[in-house]
């Protein structure tokens, strides 16, 4: 990563939720990615390629915005692998209150993205483990999206006016 980046990205760090533009959006993709991540203790760094490569996807191509979510889930599953004060059931207990208090978010868990880290899973028990957590966040999706359809749409229709 270019000199640039590093020292930018320290200054998100250190100030992310003033710098980042939807700061809360980005800290949720990351959360939702460490989870599946955290939950392989042989996690390698495939696992944070994957991560880059859906977040050029999803920020279609701006460099910048795609390191910084890789390096957020490397610092929430470091966290989480050091237990420093975040744990698994942490991790989705924040993921549930963030699409409690801002409902879109269920919009942006996709099922099959995250199924490409299972792939990466040798042992059959994290490999289960895995697919509990999709399985747990599709339902949290699904349910999110039929229960909150309406307060979605007035809250995305806000956001273009802005």
């Amino acid at each position: 990563m270019r000199l640039g980046f590093r020292l930018k990205h320290y200054l998100f760090s250190a100030f992310r939720e003033i710098f980042v533009h939807h700061h809360s959006s980005l800290e949720f993709r990351a959360k939702v990615f460490a989870l599946i991540i955290s939950a392989n203790r042989d996690a390698k760094v495939e696992n944070y390629i994957i991560v880059k490569e859906l977040a050029t996807e999803i920020y279609k191509g701006d460099e910048d915005r795609a390191n910084l979510l890789m390096i957020t889930t490397k610092e929430l599953v470091q966290k989480v692998n050091e237990n420093n004060g975040l744990d698994i059931d942490t991790l989705v207990e924040n993921i549930q209150r963030d699409i409690r208090n801002v409902p879109r978010f269920a919009k942006k868990i996709d099922p099959q993205s995250l199924n490409r880290f299972i792939e990466l899973t040798h042992d059959p028990d994290t490999r289960a483990y895995q697919n509990n957590i999709v399985e747990f966040l599709t339902t949290l999706k699904r349910e999110t999206l039929q229960s909150k359809s309406i307060e979605i749409l007035k809250e995305e229709e806000q956001l273009a006016k802005a």
